[in-house]
């Protein structure tokens, strides 16, 4: 009986502790998307009533309009360089046993423990140092190197669980190496790739340091314009912003789990 009364305890103790942890991340997400109904012209809680006017300010302001476009592209555009570049890599270093591949993987990975302040500023002096300078391209490349290390780490995860017998089977059958990865190698790795490409686009689509050091006039994106924005005016259009972009991001998360399924992008299918 005290054995059952103190297992009881317990778990109703980690059920109270994984409600409150779960209410202190998600609140300050509910407080933004509350406050950007509000009828006050500036940020405050609790709000006194409701309106749709600060949406309409996000629509009116032309800056918030282009820079959305302008990070919709770029995500897109660096997920799909970041993926043309980091599955091959893995592909090549997910099994092999050479000292030369892990110090190689361990490059690649690297901007993730970097600060990205660091390596904004870094990407900033090399780029422009090659003549790309404050262009979308270079936003570009450097959004896809941020991109490179959530790709490669998803797939060499799922490639180095699969084991050989499949690509062996299909070569023993006469299948040659681009056949072999084009029906046997890519179908099992896709759900690698599909994770890896979906925080690539995710960390792309909202990142700011990165974008600060190279935005322009035609090259901010979404949260460099946000920045500025508060910079001289802190009324509830942020919120309302904020809110439209994080509907943008759960809208790709639902698209995903429609055509491919959230739950498969943890195991090869």
């Amino acid at each position: 009986m005290r054995g059952s009364a103190a297992e009881q305890l317990a778990q109703a103790g980690l059920i109270a502790f994984t409600a409150g942890f779960f209410v202190f991340l998600m609140a300050p997400i509910l407080i933004v998307v509350l406050v950007s109904f509000s009828s006050l012209g500036y940020i405050a809680f609790p709000i006194p009533s409701y309106t749709l006017k600060w949406f309409r300010r996000v629509w009116e302001y032309a800056p918030f309009l282009n820079g959305l476009w302008v990070s919709i592209k770029l995500a897109v555009g660096s997920t799909v360089l970041a993926a043309m570049l980091g599955v091959p890599a893995a592909l090549a270093l997910g099994r092999a046993r050479s000292g030369w591949a892990n110090v190689l993987a361990t490059f690649l990975l690297a901007p993730l423990s970097m600060p990205m302040i660091v390596l904004g500023f870094a990407l900033l002096f090399y780029l422009s140092a090659l003549g790309f300078g404050l262009s979308f391209t270079a936003l570009l490349i450097a959004h896809t190197v941020i991109g490179i290390p959530y790709l490669l780490r998803t797939v060499i995860g799922v490639y180095r669980s699969l084991p050989p017998d499949f690509e062996e089977a299909a070569a023993i059958l006469g299948a040659g190496r681009w056949r072999t990865m084009l029906y046997v190698t890519l179908p099992l790795i896709r759900p690698g790739v599909f994770a890896g490409g979906l925080f690539a686009f995710l960390v792309s689509f909202d990142n700011l340091p990165i974008s600060y050091f190279f935005g322009t006039p035609s090259t901010s994106t979404l949260p460099v314009v946000m920045l500025s924005y508060i910079q001289d005016q802190f009324d509830p259009s942020i919120a309302a912003v904020s809110t439209v972009q994080m509907l943008l991001a759960l809208v790709v998360l639902l698209v995903v789990d429609r055509i491919y399924g959230l739950r498969q992008l943890g195991a090869p299918s």
